[in-house]
């Protein structure tokens, strides 16, 4: 996905920008339909080159009328192309209507929806609904949802999978699973919210060369991480450079009988380049961590006092690998709650915080949406349904910078969009990532990000080391994979 734009839009913007391309630049609807057919066609040779029996699926509205187009450019390039009329062509109404009217007069073939789709088609195209859906999807569309869902040939859905909401990737009824979604003008949400993940596919754009002017002063509701923003912020090193540049990371964490997620945070901030990193964990444990891993320097705290000493020698906190909720994790954490270093907060650290709740705008918090829900006072399935408002939710109640993880993880800590991660893979599923994580965002602080910045490109590096990793398959992928991939990705 690194060749999409950055700027994320709601489905209003999405036409707004539309119109001005019209009515302010004089670009015909028929023309920008076109290139939108075009587009779709070019990407569907290219991921499905194999395929020579294509059938259309169409609809109401503009998206019914790109499918027309695809189904006359496909046949104009040799492909056997039929199309399945939900909608009768005379219903259809002005671009959509003449996109109907033009593949008819070239021989196309039109037939009316009977239930079933044609049995030896390769290739499916969704042109049924696209975003302008407001409801359920039903009838004879939710049927023929289904027939697509149940074909056995690639499907590639245009603009959007029919039964996706446009602005939170919800399921509106029933939805296509496509294996391709190609979408056109502008990025819409809710590609990347919700259930989205599960039905677009991979996602392929096209802006139809409408000019940058009609998206002045149409303001993105998410900005998408890209290449640009991770190199930025990560420079190659000066070559006088020491270990001292690069700060001293803390690790708390470690409870009696959980030494792991403690020593695999402490492991990623290393690898993500931290200066130097220490651990602070249950006293059981110190001795096996620095002899399995002799980079990390381990020490065994007992007590208030014996952190409150190793404090004074660091830059950066990370709080919550392996912590547990015992009486000797609430001692530590009421250490660092009055503590006011940049500090990455995770896993019990935000458990005990849920019911301890406190603002605090030097830190990072970084849920999962289950840590989330206990946050807020809500359910894992109500976080999930609105992931935006329960990252603002999260912001307001807790201050400083909120990571909302799972699949298009959120970042929300300055005045502008949210950050989106449109990276990484369902392999990361797996124990210990957030502990991965949690380490990588620790070492972009200590040296020298800002919190909001260190969130962001700890997020999109730990995504593509992930990325990296899955190369291999993404199932029975485990967090210390990550580890090595990790160089990689922080030296763009």
């Amino acid at each position: 996905m690194q060749n999409l734009p950055g700027d994320i839009y709601s489905v209003a913007s999405v036409r707004e920008i539309d119109r001005s391309a019209i009515e302010d630049h004089g670009i015909p609807g028929y023309t920008l339909m076109t290139r939108a057919g075009a587009a779709a066609v070019r990407a569907a040779r290219e991921r499905f080159p194999d395929t020579q029996r294509w059938q259309v699926i169409a609809g109401a509205g503009n998206n019914a009328g790109d499918g027309y187009v695809v189904a006359r450019l496909a046949a104009a390039d040799g492909i056997a192309v039929s199309v399945l009329a939900l909608v009768e062509s005379a219903a259809l109404t002005g671009d959509a209507a003449t996109a109907c009217a033009d593949f008819a007069a070239e021989g196309g073939l039109v037939f009316p929806w009977s239930g079933e789709l044609d049995a030896e088609a390769d290739l499916l195209i969704d042109a049924i609904l696209g975003s302008g859906l407001g409801r359920d999807v039903d009838g004879d569309f939710a049927a023929a949802v289904a027939a697509i869902n149940a074909h056995p040939a690639a499907v590639l859905a245009l603009d959007i999978p029919t039964g996706i909401d446009g602005n939170s990737g919800a399921i509106l009824g029933c939805a296509v699973k496509a294996d391709l979604t190609t979408t056109f003008v502008a990025l819409q949400a809710g590609l990347f919210l919700g259930e989205a993940s599960n039905h677009c596919g991979e996602i392929t754009f096209s802006g139809l060369d409408i000019p940058d002017d009609c998206r002045a002063g149409v303001v993105p509701v998410l900005r998408r991480i890209d290449d640009d923003l991770v190199g930025h912020n990560l420079p190659p090193r000066r070559r006088a450079a020491h270990k001292g540049d690069f700060g001293h990371v803390l690790v708390v964490g470690g409870g009696r009988g959980m030494p792991g997620a403690a020593q695999l945070c402490g492991m990623a901030a290393l690898r993500a380049g931290a200066g130097r990193v220490s651990i602070a964990t249950d006293t059981a444990h110190a001795a096996a961590i620095a002899a399995a891993r002799p980079e990390l320097m381990a020490h065994g705290v007992d007590s208030a006092a014996a952190l409150e000493a190793l404090l004074e020698r660091v830059d950066v906190i990370a709080f919550g690998p392996g912590l547990g909720q015992s009486a000797w994790a609430q001692e530590l954490y009421d250490v660092l709650m009055a503590d006011g270093r940049p500090a990455v907060w995770d896993a019990d650290a935000l458990n005990i915080l849920a019911g301890q709740p406190a603002v605090a705008e030097h830190r990072i918090v970084t849920p999962h949406a289950g840590e989330a829900a206990a946050l807020l006072g809500l359910t894992a399935a109500e976080i999930q349904a609105d992931r935006t408002a329960a990252l603002q939710a999260l912001a307001s109640k807790y201050g400083g910078v909120t990571v909302l993880k799972g699949a298009g993880t959120l970042i929300c800590g300055d005045s502008g969009a949210p950050l989106l991660c449109s990276s990484g893979n369902p392999g990361m599923a797996a124990p210990g990532m957030g502990d991965v994580l949690t380490g990588v965002i620790a070492a972009l602080l200590a040296q020298g990000l800002g919190a909001a910045m260190a969130a962001a490109v700890g997020v999109e590096v730990h995504a593509r080391a992930g990325d990296r990793a899955a190369l291999a398959g993404q199932r029975g992928m485990i967090a210390t994979d990550l580890l090595d991939e990790l160089r990689a990705a922080v030296n763009p």
